[in-house]
């Protein structure tokens, strides 16, 4: 299924199953849980979260070099090439944040079928593969290195930035730099922490429904 096909429809209510048994059940089960599983932490969803927050990076920086540079001294020459840079660098940070907020609801969406879908039964041995843990770990170390580094850059530059030598609109632009990246790297985990917590739930001896 492409990146464009609609979610899965939540599972009909008790009253309109029409399983003819518990196999075919079982069978459409796993199918949904495992396609809504692969559009959580595919290796697709993951390439397409991050060019979403690498967008919010490029726009940020278009932003903040318009900054540093009025920052260093304005003229009407200077402010005459900043503003297209600048509209440029706002369209580009409101439209990555944009889909950036679509794919979280989207992941919110996929969670929330996935435990209407599990909830139709239980079968722990068929949903062991439903960790996937690679996958899961890729989102989680990706995500902690990212999520890390911009939590140093948010604190170390405004810590040591020198009066005189470090502009008040170069320290806004690395703490907003660092601060994005920071906020990433928590949705990554959070979505990696999540589903393998879910997972783990779904497998357990006597999980509750």
């Amino acid at each position: 299924m492409s990146r464009r096909t609609p979610l899965p429809p939540p599972p009909p209510p008790e009253h309109l199953r029409s399983w003819p048994d518990r196999a075919a059940l079982l069978a459409d089960r796993a199918g949904v849980l495992s396609y809504l599983g692969g559009r959580s932490l595919g290796p697709v969803e993951l390439v397409r979260f991050w060019l979403l927050v690498l967008g919010v990076q490029f726009g940020w920086f278009l932003v903040g070099e318009v900054l540093v540079s009025l920052g260093n001294g304005a003229d009407p020459l200077s402010v005459m090439f900043a503003v297209p840079f600048l509209a440029i660098g706002l369209g580009v940070l409101v439209t990555a944040v944009v889909f950036l907020g679509l794919s979280v609801r989207e992941e919110r969406a996929v969670r929330g079928l996935m435990t209407r879908w599990a909830a139709l039964d239980s079968d722990p041995e068929g949903d062991g593969g439903l960790r996937m843990a690679g996958r899961s770990l890729s989102w989680l170390l990706t995500s902690f290195v990212v999520g890390a580094a911009g939590l140093c850059i948010a604190f170390v530059v405004p810590a040591t930035a020198e009066r005189g030598e470090d502009t008040y609109a170069e320290v806004a632009y690395a703490m907003g730099a660092g601060t994005v990246l920071w906020i990433a790297g928590l949705i990554g985990v959070a979505r990696a922490v999540g589903h393998y917590r879910w997972a783990v739930r779904l497998v357990a001896p006597g999980a509750a429904r």
